[in-house]
């Protein structure tokens, strides 16, 4: 690999491009070593000036250029690795470009690559230039026609976006297809595929009345596995016409799967490529978990059709314009999903577990991020590297703004911004700041003086605002009163500004009153009555007043996480404990329960005697234990409300709680403490695992997944002591059931809780009945990559297996990503030669495919955060990457900013 260029970007140094191509046509002549592309572009100049007009160009070879006809000279452009610059351009001009490209060389799975004998592209970020020469920056927007050919025996399918204008035979066996988009798009929305493939389609009357065809392509052999995806898709399409008014503006809608990916899917107009991770499901190969993921990666691609494709980014800055907004709105069907034909009570739980699953993915992944060296605000104001800022900040955080939108607005006045946004922007490439402003004009048709100026904030700003929280009740005249102070200190490239100044959020908080009897209080705030207000924390310091409080009472706070920051208030166990047991916003009771679990597990954590103790005899506290007691047998609550309340609060959040955190300590006392909840309600554990083991038939469906969900946390629970009955119970279930979620929660158990790593027959015969599933056996590696029981020697004997291919994207997931990612123990070794591995991993992988060894890269993100001797060692992982003189220019931007932290940030 040669050295690459590093240069920044900076979103203050936008400009337009100065040439509209107002429509493209191109033709493909398909060969798997070396691919001719001819394209004819329709130029206008912006200027009647003449001007060079610069075409992004990677890893191709020119043959020809022409200008209305008229072949160029060299002296007419310069061409060098970057791409080609064509001089003194003006007017209306046909730019003919001929050149080629090597899919069967491109491992990088950007641009036209082969994958399992067949042709795929991927173009986001800035992978078309590796196709043809193209301005590929996304406010370029064209009409493309699109011609492909290729040897028909081989590739009998060739598709690309919009609608199919003509297939047709030609001589030696080759056919071509013409697909025509009338819709302009930038070329990151490009798709193209070629192949052989199994396929299932409807044909569907949508709103308007239209009939619409729905197509999945997926790998010969997996017909069986693709009826969920399309019934997600017709779903998808379904919920956007009845909750947002949007349809689909084709007259097909394809979706093809492909095992090579370095994405969960991209929504290429009318043409959606899919990892098969999320396309591909049947009972006895797929868990609930990727039942659902399916279900939401599907609509979240299908909802970019507008947001993100009919209005897009103006430049990759405002990356979150479509992301943030399409996160929101998956989120969004998943949880209408989950609750759809539930009583109102029961939707409501169901919303709650969803928005529990989200906002536990915040505070894992996001929040870490926020007080880390990569650091930025949703809207970033540079970057080296595009495809390093697909992060969690701008997807999971971006949803979080959007939601505080809709929290703020109410349903009715956004979604009257929402299609203001249309109105405005259809066919366009726009800002955060256009969205913004639609949403503003909506909230001011309610009230002309409402604006959403220090809002724009959330756009600005990086980092985790923190509120700290104090009350103060007077009895006599019945007031209680809320003091809030709201704060976020510099983070990220934020500290390298010494003149740099954080300003005040908007944050809106969700607040409820509730006494001593868990009861909501009613209250008077500012001249109304109410049981929950949303209050708006605009400046540094507030005070909110609550009157006609008849009791002292307690602070339900940032109820249903109404924006995505951190509240200090200081609880006694006591309030924690009434909220834990009957605070109606669940939500609050889950973050309640998770509040009392994280103060006992770091108690533990912090006792000069932790390794000293069984788990039979580890001091527990007794309210804890009783807040679990009385929530797995509280009949009220549904099965998988319980299962996410009384689930541990996951271990990476811990190590961010925890100052100079010791991961081996940490994860000592997480196990401590999980056993000692299974040995202190061992009964209480299997009478819920037999009661909910009733061996009925397999279904898709929020209850049934609760049960089984309730139902492998006891059993988890138990096979952690390894009770008897657990042990046998494990085993059957696994030798049994009729479904891959009980049949691989029953092996993980198993798996994870049996100290005689020597016994692999469970793991065996896992294998041996599903070695010709790759989703099934990527499962296979990722439950031993993050085994308690694996070590590094494990891991490293996987990689041999004769299974494991570093180059596929998903095989690397699920063994390297999850063995440095979620295996504390293994991972975190104390003498640094698991760091060192994943040095090893990086450096390999980024001589084939940067993008994927960037983010294994972010493992090390938050190296300051630990104890020696880790830190120390981390870092000198680190350093032996950054020493490297030819890694990728995104792989140096994520270490180099790792490595710029100090100690004191």
């Amino acid at each position: 690999m040669s050295i690459q260029k590093v240069s920044t970007t900076f979103r203050q140094d936008y400009q337009a491009y100065p040439f509209e191509i107002n429509k493209v046509r191109l033709e493909f002549n398909l060969e798997a070593q070396n691919t001719l592309v001819h394209s004819v572009l329709q130029v206008h100049s912006k200027s009647n000036t003449a001007q060079d007009m610069f075409l992004n160009g990677e890893e191709l070879e020119l043959i020809a250029i022409s200008r209305n006809g008229t072949p160029l000279s060299e002296n007419d452009y310069h061409l060098d690795e970057d791409g080609l610059r064509i001089f003194n351009c003006v007017g209306d001009f046909e730019l003919q470009i001929s050149c080629s490209n090597q899919p069967d060389r491109n491992k990088t799975l950007m641009g036209l690559y082969r994958s399992g004998g067949f042709f795929y592209t991927q173009c986001e970020a800035e992978g078309f230039r590796r196709i043809t020469f193209y301005p590929d920056r996304p406010d370029v927007m064209s009409e493309f026609q699109v011609t492909i050919r290729a040897l028909k025996a081989d590739y009998p399918i060739l598709l690309s976006n919009g609608n199919l204008l003509s297939q047709e035979d030609l001589a030696d066996g080759y056919h071509q297809a013409v697909w025509h988009d009338p819709f302009r798009k930038p070329s990151y929305l490009f798709a193209l595929v070629a192949g052989d493939f199994d396929l299932r389609e409807k044909f569907i009357n949508i709103a308007d009345g239209r009939e619409v065809l729905l197509q999945i392509y997926s790998d010969k052999g997996t017909y069986q596995q693709t009826e969920w995806a399309l019934d997600s898709l017709e779903r998808a399409i379904r919920w956007d016409e009845t909750r947002f008014d949007l349809s689909l503006d084709l007259e097909r809608f394809m979706i093809v799967a492909v095992g090579d990916f370095n994405m969960g899917a991209m929504e290429n107009k009318g043409l959606n490529i899919f990892n098969t991770a999320y396309v591909l499901a049947e009972p006895q190969t797929a868990t609930d978990a990727n039942y659902a993921g399916i279900e939401s990666v599907i609509g979240h691609e299908y909802f970019h059709n507008w947001t993100g494709n009919r209005v897009t980014c103006r430049d990759w800055f405002q990356l979150s314009l479509k992301e943030g907004l399409t996160v929101f709105r998956d989120q969004e069907f998943s949880a209408d999903m989950m609750s759809m034909g539930l009583t109102e009570e029961a939707a409501k739980t169901a919303r709650a577990v969803k928005r529990i699953e989200d906002v536990t993915i915040l505070k894992t992944h996001q929040f870490p991020e926020d007080a880390g060296p990569m650091a930025h605000p949703i809207r970033p104001n540079s970057y080296e590297e595009i495809s390093n800022f697909y992060t969690h900040t701008v997807y999971e955080k971006g949803a979080e703004v959007i939601r505080m939108l809709h929290t703020i607005l109410g349903e009715d006045v956004f979604q009257q911004g929402i299609k203001e946004y249309f109105r405005r922007h259809d066919g366009q490439a726009v800002t955060c700041d256009d969205f913004v402003n639609a949403m503003e004009w909506a909230y001011q048709q309610v009230d002309a003086n409402r604006d959403l100026n220090l809002f724009r904030r959330w756009y600005e700003q990086a980092g985790t605002p923190k509120v700290k929280v104090q009350t103060q009740y007077d009895a006599a005249t019945k007031t209680f009163r809320l003091s809030m102070q709201q704060s976020c200190p510099k983070v990220g490239v934020e500290t390298l500004a010494a003149d740099y100044e954080k300003l005040p959020f908007h944050i809106p908080i969700k607040v409820a009153l509730i006494d001593t009897e868990g009861k909501a209080l009613p209250f008077e705030y500012q001249g109304g009555h109410y049981d929950e207000v949303l209050l708006h924390l605009t400046e540094a310091a507030q005070e909110f007043v609550f009157e006609r409080v008849e009791h002292e009472p307690i602070p339900s706070l940032l109820r249903n996480f109404s924006a995505p920051i951190i509240i200090d208030y200081d609880y006694s166990q006591a309030q924690l404990m009434l909220l834990a047991a009957h605070d109606n916003d669940h939500y609050n009771r889950w973050d309640a329960v998770q509040a009392i679990a994280t103060a006992e597990l770091k108690r533990l954590y912090h006792l000069d005697s932790l390794s000293d103790y069984e788990a039979s005899t580890l001091p527990l506290d007794a309210q804890v234990l009783e807040v679990w007691r009385a929530n797995l047998l509280d009949p009220a609550l549904d099965a998988a409300y319980r299962a996410v309340l009384l689930s541990l609060p996951g271990i990476k959040i811990l190590m961010e709680q925890i100052k100079d955190v010791d991961p081996q300590r940490l994860a000592l006392a997480y196990e401590l403490f999980r056993q000692a909840l299974a040995y202190q309600l061992q009964e209480q554990w299997w009478s819920t695992y037999v009661a909910l083991n009733s061996g009925d038939p397999y279904k898709v469906n929020a209850i049934e997944a609760g049960h089984r969900q309730l139902k492998n946390l006891a059993l988890t629970q138990l096979m952690a002591i390894q009770a008897p009955q657990a042990v046998q119970a494990a085993k059957e279930q696994f030798n049994t059931a009729d479904n891959m979620t009980d049949r691989l929660a029953a092996l993980s158990a198993m798996v994870n809780f049996t100290e005689n790593s020597c016994d692999r027959l469970p793991l065996n015969q896992f294998y041996e009945s599903y070695q010709q599933n790759a989703l099934v056996i990527d499962k296979w590696f990722a439950l031993q990559a993050s085994s308690l029981q694996s070590k590094l020697n494990d891991i490293q004997g996987l990689m041999a297996h004769p299974a494991f291919n570093l180059t596929n994207p998903n095989r690397a997931r699920s063994l390297i990503f999850q063995f440095c990612l979620n295996n504390i123990k293994g991972f975190h070794r104390p003498d640094g030669k698991a760091y060192l591995f994943w040095a090893d991993q990086v450096l390999q992988i980024d001589e084939f495919n940067p993008e994927i060894a960037a983010r294994l890269a972010r493992v090390m993100d938050n190296w300051t955060h630990y104890a020696e001797p880790y830190q120390s060692l981390m870092k000198n992982a680190l350093e032996q990457i950054a020493a490297q003189p030819a890694i990728s220019k995104n792989l140096r931007e994520i270490v180099h900013k790792a490595l710029s932290i100090t100690r004191e940030d």
